[in-house]
């Protein structure tokens, strides 16, 4: 798979030309978005990864095949950050969201070992107000049992049924698990 980092935007003026669909990634800090694009375009490294929280900071697009733009979005929640800067994170993520014509999807990564956060719910109703596609994934499956990662999948799934009729997809950067399904709703997505 053809991918190259694009660019790095910090506000509207930045982005590239919306010459393409965009799927969007987004979640907590240290969810696991940036190991998650890795798996899906099978390029270890290609989007930076930290064990330390708020390493993303501005919006990163990166260019698949010159067909899709991937876009790696900050991280909400816990950061070592002031709090100017998360406001203004959430501002940037958000006029992406609401004023980019050609996102398709949003990829709502949600850490199955932890609950629904107020950011994790306020991002999907926000989503489902404003009619964006999500896609919400569970990452760190293997972190658990199969048993108890198909019970925590359920327990999410019951909680998302709120919000969104989408159901979760489990992922795992480490055995790949979810991939294939991840990229059949991406797929669909951008067909939409």
């Amino acid at each position: 798979m053809d991918i190259a980092f694009l660019k790095s935007a910090f506000r509207k003026t930045d982005y590239p030309p919306p010459d393409r669909p965009e799927i969007a990634f987004a979640g907590r800090s240290n969810v696991g978005k940036s190991s998650l694009i890795n798996v899906l375009v099978k390029r270890k490294g290609l989007a930076r990864t930290s064990s330390k929280p708020g390493r993303t900071q501005a919006i990163n697009f990166f260019n698949l095949e010159d067909r899709l733009f991937f876009v790696d979005l900050p991280g909400y929640g816990f950061a070592r950050v002031p709090l100017h800067v998360k406001k203004s994170w959430g501002r940037m993520v958000e006029t992406y969201l609401e004023k980019r014509n050609n996102l398709k999807a949003v990829v709502v990564i949600l850490d199955i070992r932890r609950d629904l956060s107020a950011g994790d719910k306020e991002l999907l109703e926000w989503l489902n107000y404003y009619g964006k596609k999500s896609i919400v994934v569970l990452t760190k499956a293997d972190k658990l049992s199969r048993q108890k990662a198909n019970s925590r999948a359920k327990q999410i799934g019951n909680q998302l049924e709120e919000i969104t009729a989408e159901k979760p997809t489990l992922f795992s950067a480490k055995t790949r698990e979810g991939r294939e399904e991840i990229w059949e709703k991406i797929n669909r997505a951008i067909k939409i």
